[in-house]
C-alpha cells in the first residue's frame, strides 16, 4: 500500500534586507562590470566555486586562459570555469563559503535588489571621490548607471580596497 505524502515545502529565507545587501555586495561592487556578473553567477553554484578553488590551488602553475582550457572538461557553471583564471578571487569565494551562499540567494532572489545595491554603492564611493578611471579601469556613467570596465580588455582588474574607507567622504 502506497500514500501519497505532500511534497516537501521549500523553506524560503526571508528577503535580505538593504543593509544586508549593502553588507554582502561591498566588498565586490567596485569589481569592473564583466567580474562582478561572472561572481554573482558562480556565487549561485558554491559547491563548485569550492571545487575550482581547490582544483586550482592543485593546478598552481594554469594561468590565464590555459586554466580555462584546462577546466573545460570540468561539469561547472561557465561562469565558475571562468574564475579559474582568478585563483585569487576562487578563495574568498571558497573561503567565505556561507558569504557566497548568501550572494548566490541574494542573486537569484532578489536580482533587481543586488543590482541596484551595487548601483548605490558606487555612487556612494563615486561621491566620496574614491571611484574614478585609472590606468587599469575606466569608470563612465550611462544613464545614471555606473559602469567600470577594465581599460585592458584582455587584463582582468580585481581592485582590492577597504568597504569601510571607499564608501564615505573623506
Amino acid at each position: 500500500l502506497l500514500v501519497a505524502l505532500p511534497p516537501a515545502q521549500a523553506q524560503e529565507r526571508p528577503a535580505y534586507s538593504q543593509a544586508e545587501l549593502d553588507q554582502m555586495l561591498a566588498p565586490i561592487a567596485l569589481y569592473p562590470d564583466s567580474l562582478l556578473s561572472q561572481v554573482l553567477m558562480a556565487a549561485t553554484y558554491p559547491l563548485e566555486v569550492v571545487e575550482a578553488a581547490r582544483w586550482s590551488r592543485a593546478h598552481p602553475g594554469l594561468q590565464g586562459d590555459e586554466a580555462v582550457r584546462a577546466a573545460q572538461d570540468k561539469d561547472w557553471d561557465p561562469s565558475v570555469k571562468s574564475l579559474c583564471t582568478l585563483p585569487d578571487v576562487l578563495k574568498k569565494m571558497s573561503e567565505n563559503l556561507d558569504w557566497t551562499q548568501d550572494l548566490g540567494d541574494a542573486f537569484l532572489g532578489q536580482k533587481k535588489e543586488v543590482l541596484d545595491a551595487v548601483q548605490r554603492m558606487r555612487a556612494n564611493a563615486k561621491e566620496a571621490g574614491h571611484l574614478e578611471s585609472t590606468n587599469q579601469q575606466t569608470v563612465t556613467v550611462e544613464n545614471e548607471i555606473i559602469v567600470i570596465e577594465s581599460s585592458d580588455p584582455e587584463v582582468i582588474y580585481v581592485p582590492t580596497y577597504s568597504p569601510v574607507v571607499v564608501y564615505t567622504s573623506p
